[in-house]
């Protein structure tokens, strides 16, 4: 069941057949609230605009991430145009069959709901349609999909990502326009001083901090819980953890390169391993992009895991790609031969790192891209294989759905960023209809 609030409006019209309609509408219902956490719904057919414009003021003291609008029958563009004057939810257009074919047309359902999405797109309002009656499996994939999509586009509304530190010399691609990513996500940023915060977590006492050791010591193999890398890993975890719940901060993009090594003494890695296990992305080198990317893909899932990682690696006999990164990979990703370990960092030959290669299993590779010409979303679909680790910090080797050669080199030609992200999951047909919703060049290879 999805973590969804929906509102429900049957709409029709008397002149059409009401009671082939109503038994839709029950239907629709039984689905509805086997799908969705909570349904707001009238007691019958909305038969009239009036009937309409007093159930809308019931929901909308209540609240909803999507309007669910079932053309019953036909019904003229009055009906949605009072709705969009309410709500700025993104709307699913849901016309039925017809009940029977031969004499009377019953209820005229498709007619009514082409009515409606021509005046949601005249008037630039977000929506989808779904054709298909209740009872039927590919209609509730298809609609269990979009409200997916929905529920992720209200949580963008609500993201507040944590930048903490400026990114690295170099990394343009790290960077964002608040103005322009608050406009395509609705996503906020909420800048942190990265020394700052590192001063303030050395100043924690040991009660403060000391549970985290205690905690990383049940989820990580080797863990030394007296080196002092583990303790500046808990420090400043803790002060983090701290702050953003004060903060109402549900995603973190983090400088991790030089200054963990040099000012704090440990690196950042464990720290972004934590923090996205516990449901908090992560994304290293301070990639605003890179944790838009990881949150859709986490919400898309159900919760599940991100990874972050470069593309470093080509095999043409396998059809795959590695994916690699210094050591951040969330606890719950390692293979379970191995689980996740202690590392140092493979070029600074420091802690606090995780050591691991990936689990096997399908995966969808998303990112967030961005140009000079605006925001772009990039998709593809792998399985990741049951491979030896391939490189020491943490990495995952990934047959690719389509040719490796010619994939590579659009992905170069077209200049995508070097950071993706990736989760188990297939949720390339949810990300499809994302970009589409937010009106976004969208690449997919699968």
């Amino acid at each position: 069941m999805l973590e969804t609030s929906v509102a429900y409006l049957p709409i029709g019209r008397k002149t059409f057949d009401l009671d082939a309609g109503e038994k839709y509408r029950r239907q629709s219902m039984d689905l509805l609230t086997d799908v969705c956490q909570n349904v707001y719904q009238p007691e019958g057919i909305l038969t009239s605009v009036e009937e309409l414009e007093v159930f809308l003021e019931v929901i909308a003291e209540k609240g909803c991430d999507s309007i669910i609008y079932q053309s019953v029958t036909f019904a003229d563009g009055e009906f949605i145009a009072k709705v969009i004057e309410k709500f700025d939810q993104p709307v699913i257009v849901w016309s039925v069959r017809e009940p029977s074919v031969g004499g009377r047309l019953r209820l005229n359902s498709l007619t009514g709901g082409n009515s409606t999405c021509n005046v949601l797109k005249n008037n630039n309002h977000p929506f989808a349609f779904v054709f298909g009656n209740p009872d039927e499996p590919k209609l509730k994939d298809k609609l269990t999909n979009q409200l997916k999509v929905n529920q992720v586009l209200e949580k963008l509304r609500q993201l507040t990502i944590g930048v903490i530190g400026e990114h690295p010399p170099g990394f343009y691609f790290s960077d964002t326009n608040e103005d322009e990513l608050k406009q395509t996500f609705g996503v906020q940023i909420h800048k942190m001083d990265l020394f700052d915060a590192f001063q303030k977590a050395k100043d924690l006492k040991e009660e403060e901090w000391k549970p985290l050791v205690e905690e990383a010591e049940q989820k990580i193999m080797d863990l030394v819980k007296t080196d002092e890398t583990v303790k500046r890993f808990a420090q400043f975890t803790a002060y983090v953890k701290n702050y953003i719940h004060n903060h109402h901060i549900q995603g973190l993009a983090i400088r991790c390169w030089p200054d963990f090594f040099t000012e704090l003494g440990t690196a950042a890695c464990s720290t972004l391993s934590h923090f996205t296990e516990d449901g908090v992305v992560s994304s290293c080198e301070s990639d605003i992009h890179g944790a838009v990317s990881m949150f859709i893909l986490q919400e898309l899932s159900g919760g599940s895991a991100t990874y972050l990682g470069d593309l470093v690696h080509v095999d043409e006999d396998n059809n795959s790609v590695v994916f690699w990164h210094c050591g951040a990979g969330a606890y719950s990703l390692a293979h379970p031969a191995t689980g996740a370990q202690a590392g140092v960092h493979p070029n600074r030959k420091m802690g606090l790192t995780m050591e691991f290669g990936l689990k096997p299993g399908g995966v969808t590779i998303f990112r967030v891209g961005y140009t000079s010409e605006g925001y772009r979303l990039l998709i593809l679909k792998g399985e990741a294989l049951d491979k030896p680790q391939p490189f020491s910090g943490t990495s995952v080797e990934v047959a690719l759905a389509t040719d490796v050669n010619d994939t590579l080199y659009e992905l170069m030609n077209s200049g995508y960023e070097p950071h993706y992200a990736l989760v188990y999951d297939d949720v390339v047909e949810p990300l499809i209809e994302l970009g589409r919703q937010l009106g976004l060049e969208t690449l997919v290879y699968r």
